[in-house]
């Protein structure tokens, strides 16, 4: 064996998806750190889908990944968020003004 490579080690379905639990919580880097799991690895596992193997479904195919939605849905959502975007700068000009206007008062 080469010096500094780690010998191929085994990890159980369970170990994996909780390991991607812990990666989905508190970031892939830092959960490899703690379990002392190349990121690489933690990377492959999420990929494949382990974690739904390993909670009792069956592995997800990485084609299969996240659904796309109706477009309608997606103007819908597009157009929610400009209203709000819309209502937050009259907010904040608002804010603004009254700040401008209070700080005159107090000169």
């Amino acid at each position: 064996m080469k010096e500094g490579r780690l010998p191929k080690r085994q990890y159980t379905e369970e170990f994996k998806a909780e390991a991607i639990r812990l990666a989905a919580s508190v970031g892939g880097h830092e959960a490899a750190r703690r379990l002392g799991v190349p990121v690489a690895t933690l990377g492959n596992w999420s990929r494949k889908g382990i974690a739904a193997a390993g909670s009792g479904g069956a592995a997800v195919p990485p084609s299969e990944g996240p659904t796309r939605r109706p477009v309608s849905e997606l103007e819908a959502e597009n157009s929610r968020l400009r209203r709000e975007l819309a209502d937050a700068k009259l907010d904040v000009e608002v804010l603004r003004k009254a700040t401008a206007y209070f700080a005159r008062g107090s000169r």
